[in-house]
């Protein structure tokens, strides 16, 4: 090359040099430097000859030499003798020699070829890798040639020698790992950096001046950018991402040394790289595109077979691989060089194989993000328990990534300088495989992280980026979710602030973060586990900010902590142990705050980081009140049922630490089954709390085994009500330890869970002092929600008071209110909480007589009116004579001006209310005045006008004071009868009270003739009658009270127009059944909120109803899959159904208007479905719906038809639940019964067979039910966990009452036909387009027609309704018993049913007349009484009948087969309805009585009416 060079000089400067020939130096060695064979120069002679020359050609410049005079010295130096020569100094002065010629000869080289061959050969195998050893003897000359030759590029004649392309590829592999040795060494060793630059300018240079380069020595080139990949190779993402976290510092800090000179060599001889990286690149890419056809993978035998193309193999994919990491580095590198790769990339993004486009969408995204085969860099810590916790304001850090390598940088915008591939890859998020599109998310989640590599995104940029993200947490796939999930853990608290809620908080529906909330409910557990807890950290970490009221964090994160909790409505056992996991170790970690600072906490004192445990407690009560403040309503009750457990789980873990203690790791001396018994027993108790039965019990088996005394004192120490936070905190913490450490470490999984649930970490004594001051002071507007925790606690925990009661009662003593000075309002917590107190621990609460004074005082005068309630029991808790006496002369003093209007007249109220439920019999004396102020000036009074604008309901804070009276006058009456030991004299009271109380059901709320009464007072009346007689109902004595009748209308109260009423009697009713306080057809009420139009209420009924359903499928009497028989009846007899007159004669669109007004009844079927029937109670509840159609209706025999209408509807829609599931069917095989007071015997096997055999349902209802069905597949969404079509067309709410003429029972049709109508519409709306007026409910306000009977309401009347009868017997037409006889042999009657009319003719008048007493001599007679239908006077004797066969077990079927195949499918070829599922035999013969019929019921009816004429 340099001869060529050489040629081309101009002309002129060669003979400027021949005239000045004559005045050049010539050299002046004359020395022998070769030998004759066998007469070798020595060797330290030859060294100081070649020594001499190098320092004689050192000093001759290439202007003033003679070049002639050097090519003896050059013919000599060429010798094979001296460029071989053994000694490595004779070779080392040797290359000093010849560089120094070729310096001074340049551009003409004085060798032959082969000369020049083996001088380069000499300085690429032993002068240049000794470059690295500083220490070498000859490291100096060996400098001198690299110097020399990359001075004047002699270099260069390297390219014309034979054998070029190997001696580079060598030259190169040498520097490159010359200099990558240096890396690790010390100071002496390794190559220096001014021999690295001196390399780093050679290899430029022949890269440079190359006509063409060997493609291997560009493969070595580019192998430097892989020196950035981690150690071990590359790997998935997943792997980088936990190779960050965890192997980050096995990572260089910088960039290698060969890494850097690569990076020079593409910089400089950009132009040239170009070029040589697009050849490498097509190598490799470009022979991948043969994939990119199919994705079916073949093997080679079955690719030379069929000459079709096939999917890449691991060896090959590993391959394109490594070179899209190389793209990667080159990106970040010397971007330039990738212009003509890029393109080849993009085309990848299209390719029908996964794998390739994988690859492309992944290199694409880390190339906009500056990533390079280092990875990212280590997430951001997201430190829940930081304390001071981090605020906006302070110096956000400086650094990303310890390691240079991985930090993000990208030298150029990818979005600009390759738009075209940008906007493809921006395509690929509507990928139709899930795995590149989750590919896709992660990619856009660092870019957005990383604001694409330090360039900066615009806003639209960003707008867009951050957009298609939230769109990626709905996806379809659960891959893609858990990939948008995972990639948000990459941004910063101030990112997601900055970045993610930009578009919008929590709260705000469509947003990233709302998006993200919802994926805390997800069906897959590893999408919502990282959801809560990234949700979770970063409330934790803003709480700073929250309690400080910074708008932008508020706006952002104050809907966290109600998203999390509201997920404790799925009901989930695997979700509530998340939950526990996050309250505890991310909203309020066990470690918050630190015992001591990080020393890297900035704007922190010394004193704040050394905070004493009074600090850290009052640090800790401030983020728990600051966690419940953030709750919404429905979330806050599911907080607080959480925390609501924790006593009752603590004695569970209690007497679990008791029995492995007496277990003694299995060494049992006595009692040894039943020691072991115990423990198994409460082992299957928690075992039913968790989702993994096996591995629990597993678990706690282990614990019991290791019988580790201490680990038994350290469970006592965390669940104990006395220990305070740092005795629990340190009790868990050493109890981790200690298990960790031993062989059963696994246990943790169960033990930890559990210890969450039991100890004290939220509501503990060390909490209460913070708490009862922000109570007092109302700091930071924490005083409510302090209130309500107090209260919380009062009811579920009250011993936590225990050292702080004798404060609270000084603080009462000394805020004790007068007749002229109120106390602070909110005094009543305390009072409350101390009532709870003195519930449990009556002996420590003071007796003094200041206290009892000032108690008497909140009574007579407290503010609020439920500090007298508080004062009375606190009062009265002890029980003795000076709690009466105190009492007494309270009641003394109320009656001394009991006027209505007097001053605290609803004190007194209250007060007498309490009175009446502790001590009624200091109350006697008073009873007829406090009856006659109740009901006669209080109930029966309107003294507020009503008008146009009243509303609907008021708020708590807004009810007058009349409405006060009315509600605190009905509760008077109420605890008169709770508070009765007479059962009998009970009863007797009880008749004018609950006909007072079913009329404000029944008018809804209306009780004064001759005044309205303003709307708002009306439905809260409505609704506190209604939750009255449930609660009258829990006491077995008086459930009899409530008739079936009675229960309708009660019933529909849960379709009332108003939500509030709605939804307060419904929890009222849940509470009660959970406690197990109702009878079991109370569930039947539940059912009713099918068409509920509120879809927060709707979806917490649906959840509640699946617990129960979950928590009584192990009965053995089976309530739930019974009660369908319960709700054929009430469904039968619901205002909204209707049929026409003639059914036969009825035109299309009557049919067709009936069938959809069918349909809309099955709905209520179908919701019963969804949420109680799976796959193997499926038959039964068929069987209880089938069961139907072998009785008669109780109630309205001559509407019997209305059951078989529902049953046979009841049996359509079960058939299809099944087809839609898929399930299959198994009939039931016992027998089953059904409520004797609902249903009654038929009249003959004839009859029976009739029914049996006819079909009740028009043929329209198949297409009918079909379109239900449809519309509920519509409405189901995959991010709601559950939703079951909450939003359907309802049936239009009669808003006004209207009394029906008793003789008019069907009057009502042709307006409820008119008002169905709309029904028909099955399009589906959101709830919100539906406005209340619209939604369908009970027509009882309309006092539609409802027949009045008495249902069995005993213990034994359950069972046989659960058991079944096997007996039946059937009238004849004179009256006579065919079949077997009737089951007269058992006689165990219920303690509220009547006597027999014949036996106990005198006994049986006795209700009557004490009911008429009542109705003369008590201010109750004033009541109207409820209006009753027309054929009252049958339906009593009906009802009279029944009774004695109390005793009889219901009616059970026993199979019947008399319904033909031939009969079931000619109806069904009717009606074109599933078939059924099994042919039915005869049922045997019911028992029927045959006394005569009384008429006692109708007396007693109308001795409770006011007007005779009503």
């Amino acid at each position: 090359m340099a001869r060529r060079r050489a040629r081309d000089e101009p002309q002129e400067e060669v003979e400027v040099e021949e005239e000045q020939g004559e005045e050049l130096a010539g050299l002046q060695f004359d020395e022998e430097l070769t030998w004759k064979p066998g007469k070798p120069i020595p060797t330290t002679e030859l060294l100081n000859r070649l020594q001499a020359l190098s320092e004689e050609l050192g000093g001759l410049d290439q202007d003033t030499t003679d070049v002639e005079s050097l090519n003896d010295v050059a013919h000599a130096l060429g010798q094979r003798n001296l460029l071989a020569h053994k000694d490595k100094g004779v070779r080392a002065y040797a290359a000093v020699c010849i560089a120094d010629i070729l310096r001074l000869c340049a551009p003409d080289a004085p060798f032959t070829a082969d000369q020049t061959k083996m001088f380069f050969n000499l300085v690429v195998t032993h002068v240049f890798p000794s470059l690295s050893d500083q220490t070498h003897p000859y490291h100096s000359q060996h400098k001198y040639v690299l110097t020399a030759l990359t001075d004047v590029k002699s270099i260069l004649l390297i390219n014309d020698i034979d054998g070029a392309d190997d001696m580079l590829l060598k030259l190169f592999s040498v520097f490159f790992d010359g200099v990558s040795g240096s890396s690790n060494s010390g100071p002496e060793e390794g190559v220096s950096k001014e021999v690295g630059n001196t390399m780093t300018e050679m290899l430029i240079a022949l890269v440079d001046e190359a006509s063409g380069m060997n493609p291997k020595v560009i493969e070595v080139i580019m192998a430097q950018f892989l020196r950035a990949a981690p150690p071990g190779g590359f790997q998935s993402r997943t792997e980088r991402s936990e190779q960050n976290g965890n192997q980050s510092t096995l990572l260089p800090k910088d960039e290698p040394p060969a890494y850097i000179m690569a990076k020079e060599i593409c910089n400089v001889c950009t132009e040239k790289m170009v070029h040589y990286v697009s050849q490498y690149f097509s190598d490799v890419i470009l022979d991948a595109s043969r994939f990119a056809a199919k994705t079916v993978g073949k093997s080679h035998e079955d690719e030379e077979a069929e000459d079709t193309p096939r999917g890449p193999t691991d060896a090959e994919l590993k391959e394109l691989r490594k070179a899209h990491y190389l793209i990667r580095e080159l990106w970040r590198a010397s971007p330039s060089v990738l212009q003509n790769v890029i393109p080849q990339v993009e085309a990848e993004l299209s390719a029908d194989n996964v794998d390739l486009r994988q690859l492309a969408t992944e290199t694409l995204g880390d190339m906009i993000s500056g990533l390079g085969a280092a990875g990212p860099p280590p997430p951001p810590v997201l430190d829940p328990a930081q304390y001071p916790p981090l605020r906006l304001a302070d110096e956000a850090p400086s650094q990303i990534s310890d390691s240079v390598l991985t930090t993000p940088l990208s030298p150029q915008s990818f979005a600009q300088t390759h738009s075209s591939a940008y906007n493809h890859f921006l395509g690929r998020r509507n990928d139709k495989t899930a795995t590149i599109r989750a590919a896709w998310t992660n990619a856009v989640g660092y870019i957005l992280a990383t604001e694409a590599g330090g360039i900066g995104l615009s806003r639209e940029e960003q707008s867009e980026l951050v957009k298609h993200l939230g769109e990626k947490l709905n996806d379809g796939d659960e891959k893609v979710r858990l990939a948008a999930v995972k990639v948000m853990e990459l941004f910063s608290f101030r990112d997601f602030i900055s970045k993610l809620a930009a578009p919008g908080g929590v709260d705000k529906d469509g947003s990233v973060l709302s998006s993200l909330a919802d994926r805390c409910r997800d069906k897959r557990t590893a999408v919502r586990v990282d959801a809560m807890t990234l949700l979770a950290k970063l409330w934790a970490v803003g709480s700073g900010e929250l309690a400080a009221g910074q708008e932008s964090v508020v706006a952002a994160l104050s809907g966290i902590p109600s998203r999390i909790f509201n997920a404790f409505y799925a009901n989930d056992s695997e979700l509530n142990i998340l939950l526990d996991r996050v309250l505890f170790e991310c909203l309020v970690p066990l470690s918050y705050p630190p015992i001591k600072a990080p020393k890297s906490t900035r704007g922190a004192s010394q004193s704040s980081q050394n905070a004493g445990v009074a600090d850290q407690d009052r640090i800790r009560a401030e983020r728990i009140l600051l966690l419940t403040q953030s709750l919404d309503q429905a979330a806050k009750r599911a907080f607080m049922a959480m925390q609501g457990r924790q006593p009752q789980f603590a004695q569970v873990l209690e007497a679990f630490v008791k029995q492995c203690e007496s277990y003694n790791g299995g060494v049992i001396d006595d009692n040894r089954s039943k020691v072991t018994a115990n423990l198994e027993r409460t082992v299957q108790y928690i075992v039913q709390f968790f989702p993994d039965p096996f591995k629990v019990k597993t678990d706690l088996q282990k614990f019991a085994n290791a019988n580790d005394r201490r680990a038994y004192q350290l469970v006592k120490f965390s669940v104990s009500a006395e220990s305070d936070y740092k005795t629990v905190r340190q009790a868990i913490k050493e109890l981790v330890k200690r298990t960790n450490a031993s062989q059963n470490s696994t246990v943790l999984d169960t033990l930890l869970p559990l210890l969450y649930r039991s100890a004290c970490l939220l509501f503990n004594r060390s909490h209460l002092a913070t708490i009862l001051d922000y109570s007092r002071n109302d700091k930071d507007g924490m005083g409510s929600v302090s209130h309500e925790i107090l209260n919380e606690i009062s009811q579920r925990n009250p011993e936590l008071f225990k050292t702080h009661v004798g404060g609270l009662c000084k603080g009462l003593v000394e805020q004790a209110p007068t007749e002229t000075n109120e106390n602070d309002s909110n005094v009543v917590d305390t009072l409350k909480a101390c009532a709870s107190y003195s519930k449990k621990y009556p002996e420590e609460i003071p007796q003094d007589r200041k206290f009892s004074q000032a108690l008497v005082s909140y009574a007579l005068y407290g503010r609020p009116v439920k500090s007298a309630k508080y004062a009375i029991k606190i009062l009265l808790a002890k029980g003795d004579d000076k709690g009466l006496v105190s009492a007494t002369s309270l009641l003394e003093k109320i009656m001394e001006d009991w006027t209505y209007g007097s001053s605290h007249f609803l004190n007194k109220l209250q007060s007498i209310a309490q009175l009446e439920l502790q001590v009624p019999k200091i109350t006697l004396d008073s009873d007829d005045d406090i009856l006659n102020m109740t009901v006669q000036q209080i109930l029966l009074k309107v003294r507020t006008d009503a008008t146009d604008k009243d509303p609907e309901w008021v708020d708590d804070a807004s009810v007058d004071e009349e409405l006060q009276a009315k509600c605190l006058s009905l509760q008077i009456l109420v605890n008169r009868l709770r508070s009765m030991d007479d059962v009998e004299e009970a009863k007797e009271k009880a008749v004018p009270v609950f006909k007072l109380l079913k009329t404000l059901v029944a008018k809804r709320g209306e009780l004064c003739k001759t005044k309205d009464t303003p709307n708002h007072h009306k439905s809260r009346l409505r609704l506190l009658a209604a939750q009255l007689l449930l609660k009258l109902c829990t006491i077995k004595h008086f459930d009899d009270f409530l008739t079936p009748a009675d229960f309708n209308r009660l019933a529909f109260t849960a379709q009332d127009t108003e939500l509030t009423v709605r939804r307060g009697f419904i929890e009222k009713l849940q509470k009660y059944l959970v406690q197990n306080k109702l009878r079991t057809r109370f569930y039947t009420v539940i059912f009713l909120t099918a068409f509920e139009p509120n879809s927060d209420l709707k979806q917490r009924v649906e959840t509640w109803i699946r617990s129960r359903a979950r928590a009584l499928e192990a009965s053995e009497q089976r309530p739930m899959e019974a009660i369908m028989g319960r709700l054929i009846s009430l469904l039968a007899h619901h205002p909204d159904f209707n049929k026409p007159e003639n059914i036969d004669d009825a035109s299309e669109e009557e049919l067709s208007s009936y069938a959809s007004d069918l349909a809309d009844h099955g709905r209520y079927i179908l919701f019963y479905l969804t949420n109680v029937a799976i796959e193997d109670n499926l038959g039964l509840i068929y069987k209880y719906a089938e069961r139907v159609k072998q009785t008669r209706d109780a109630i309205s025999p001559e509407a019997s038809d209305n059951l078989y209408i529902v049953s046979d509807l009841a049996q359509a829609v079960v058939r299809k639940w099944q087809e839609r599931k898929n399930w299959s069917f198994q009939a039931y095989p016992g027998k089953v019964g059904l409520p004797i007071g609902l249903y009654t015997a038929l009249p003959s096997h004839q009859v029976a067979q009739e029914i049996a055999e006819k079909q009740y349902l028009p043929s329209e209802i198949d297409e009918k039910l079909d379109g239900l069905f449809k519309s509920i597949d519509r409405k189901k969404k995959r991010k709601s966990t559950d939703d079951r079509g909450d939003h359907h067309p309802a049936k239009k709410v009669r808003s006004a009452p209207r009394v029906k003429e008793p003789k008019a029972p069907r009057e009502p049709k042709p307006k409820k036909q008119k008002v169905k109508k709309p029904a028909k519409a099955k399009a589906p709306r959101r709830e919100s387009d539906i406005p209340l007026e619209n939604r369908r409910r009970s027509g009882r306000a309309a006092t539609t027609a409802v027949s009045k009977y008495t249902e069995r309401d005993s213990s034994d009347d359950d069972r046989e309704m659960w058991d079944g009868v096997s007996k039946w017997t059937y009238e004849n037409e004179d009256g006579e018993q065919t079949g077997e006889e009737a089951s007269d042999d058992d006689d165990d009657s219920s303690v509220l049913s009547e006597p027999h009319e014949e036996e106990n003719g005198e006994e049986s008048k006795k209700p009557t007349a004490a009911a008429d007493d009542s109705g003369d001599d008590s201010p109750l007679s004033e009541v109207e009484d409820v209006p009753t239908e027309e054929p009252e006077k049958e339906e009593v004797e009906a009802d009279d009948e029944e009774e004695p066969e109390e005793a009889t077990p219901p009616p059970k079927s026993n199979g019947r087969k008399g319904r033909s195949a031939a009969a079931a499918s000619k109806a069904a070829a009717k009606t074109k309805l599933p078939a059924r599922p099994a042919a039915k035999e005869k049922p045997a013969p019911r028992a029927t009585r045959t006394s005569a019929r009384s008429t006692r019921g109708r007396a007693a009816q109308e001795s409770m009416d006011i007007d005779e004429s009503d």
